[in-house]
């Protein structure tokens, strides 16, 4: 068939917009449809930051992505010519022996990440929004750790990759693609596409795409607190990033305010248990005080000193797999269709990463981290 390119992406946003870049880039003929535009506020990219850190206790296997990230990450601010990665360093806080410290200690140890483990008075001094916490509680340290611009890193990557030649197709909503004998047509209100492989990177979207993945698109809020005293504990410098168990009640994350910024960043780490199942196509991204009420119940206790009302609230949309972990490369070991699905609430520090990797797919090469764990066909 005649060809409108080699490969298209469906869906810019991080990990989209990552693999646009770096398949242009490579100089293959690459084209992009975005059903808004890059950097929008409906899907799961955006919220101006994301946190992003390498001793990942999700999984072993995500700490040399995310090392390969950080690199990436600086290729693409070199790029762009911009600061997209702020390192602030990060906390990792809760008891000695809890999933969170637990967790990122074994990371750290198994791939020689330099940490610090930080004893409950010593946390508390250093960083003395924190200083509310239980006496067995312990924070760990992690110097390369800190944060993404969220949406100017997708419009970034989008940028860098149309100079390399990339085509890129705004407000346009793929309805199908039909993987014939010869590529892919790639089906648009507008017009058809028709190319040789097509990579999957539409986050919620993917459920409508590609039926049948074990997808579980999940609504959730991000809020902003303004300091009610003084402000100089809560700025970035001494509010770094963090994740804090916060034992039965689940952890909190967030970070500090800046000039860019303004307000201190929290937000609840699910676990299953409060974020309820959504149809992207009518997710509400209205808010409501219940998008609140069970965070603000716990600062007081875990973090004084902030608003009990937010000063601002959003909401995103986190596609969940059963394993919590990502959905990349090729369904069936199909030459016509790559996925990069399945974000899990932890996947954008990692973007970078995978964009590489779904290049290096689409290419037929082995990717620069191993990502057996992300096997789409794991659940069949």
């Amino acid at each position: 068939m005649n060809l409108d390119a080699d490969v298209a992406v469906i869906g810019l946003g991080a990990w989209g917009s990552a693999a646009l870049w770096q398949l242009a880039a490579r100089g293959v003929s690459v084209l992009g449809v975005e059903q808004f535009q890059p950097g929008h506020a409906l899907g799961s990219s955006h919220g101006a930051t994301r946190m992003f850190r390498t001793a990942c206790l999700e999984h072993t296997g995500l700490v040399p992505l995310a090392q390969r990230s950080l690199t990436l990450w600086r290729d693409l601010e070199n790029a762009a010519g911009r600061p997209l990665f702020d390192p602030t360093g990060g906390l990792l806080i809760g008891p000695a022996d809890g999933h969170i410290v637990s967790g990122t200690l074994k990371a750290a140890r198994t791939h020689d990440i330099p940490v610090e483990v930080l004893d409950n008075t010593a946390l508390a001094q250093r960083f003395p929004a924190h200083a509310n916490l239980p006496a067995d509680h312990v924070g760990v340290f992690e110097p390369t750790a800190g944060l993404l611009a969220a949406e100017d890193t997708v419009r970034a990557a989008v940028e860098v990759a149309q100079r390399h030649g990339a085509r890129v197709y705004t407000g346009t909503r793929v309805t199908e693609i039909d993987l014939v004998a010869d590529g892919v047509v790639v089906r648009t209100p507008a017009r058809d596409l028709r190319v040789r492989q097509v990579v999957v990177t539409t986050g919620p979207w993917a459920t409508k795409l590609a039926p049948g993945l074990p997808l579980d698109p999940v609504r959730m809020p991000m809020t902003w607190f303004r300091p009610t005293g003084d402000a100089d504990p809560f700025a970035l410098k001494n509010f770094p990033v963090f994740i804090r168990e916060l034992g039965h009640t689940g952890a909190i994350w967030g970070h500090g305010w800046s000039s860019e910024t303004h307000d201190v960043k929290l937000g609840l780490e699910d676990g299953g248990r409060d974020f309820r199942s959504i149809d992207p196509d009518h997710a509400d991204h209205s808010v409501s005080p219940a998008d609140w009420h069970k965070l603000t119940g716990l600062l007081e206790d875990a973090v004084p000193g902030l608003t009990t009302l937010p000063t601002s609230v959003t909401t995103c949309m986190v596609t969940r797999t059963p394993d919590k972990q990502f959905l990349l490369g090729r369904p069936q070991s199909d030459p016509r269709l790559v996925l990069g699905v399945g974000c899990g609430g932890h996947g954008f520090k990692h973007a970078s990463g995978i964009g590489e990797a779904l290049a290096d797919i689409v290419l037929g090469r082995e990717t620069h981290c191993p990502l057996t764990f992300t096997d789409p066909d794991r659940f069949r």
